[in-house]
């Protein structure tokens, strides 16, 4: 994030911090499943969540099923699944008020490959975003806070 001027924790501008999650979207990942099992997706999230205060925020992630080879052959074998997420965090402001009203919080998982598929797909996730004059309105804004995180996808 930081080639493009951009500090996860200190994040200032919505749209630098998504030229870097596309960027972070076409580095490989060893140790991962393959993309006909679904071993690296990604999704942007929007919303008011318990764990942040109920605070208006959204979020671009990265879904990663880390395949553990010693116990791949096993009946009841399952990747270990892990996100990266960017967490941007909004003040209060009339423009997103009715956030909650949009219906669903997400894009939807994307699993398009790395190169041309996952940025057209990326493309197709903004457009989406925009469509939203809440979303819209969020992403011409400061975030008040921002973190990255990886964790255990539950």
């Amino acid at each position: 994030m930081t080639q493009r001027g951009v500090e996860p924790n200190a994040v200032d501008d919505v749209d630098a911090a998504w030229g870097a999650f596309g960027d972070f979207l076409q580095v490989e990942v060893e140790g991962i499943e393959g993309p006909e099992n679904d071993g690296d997706g990604f999704i942007a999230e929007w919303g008011r969540w318990d764990w942040n205060d109920s605070q208006p925020s959204m979020s671009f992630g990265r879904l990663l099923a880390v395949n553990d080879a010693d116990d791949r052959d096993g009946p009841d074998w399952q990747p270990e699944y892990w996100k990266v997420e960017l967490q941007l965090i909004f003040a209060e402001d009339p423009e997103w008020a009715d956030l909650d009203s949009l219906g669903h919080q997400d894009t939807g998982f994307g699993f398009d490959e790395i190169g041309a598929p996952r940025v057209a797909a990326l493309s197709e996730m903004r457009r989406l975003i925009e469509s939203y004059p809440q979303l819209a309105a969020m992403w011409r804004a400061k975030p008040m806070r921002s973190a990255l995180t990886l964790e255990p996808a539950g």
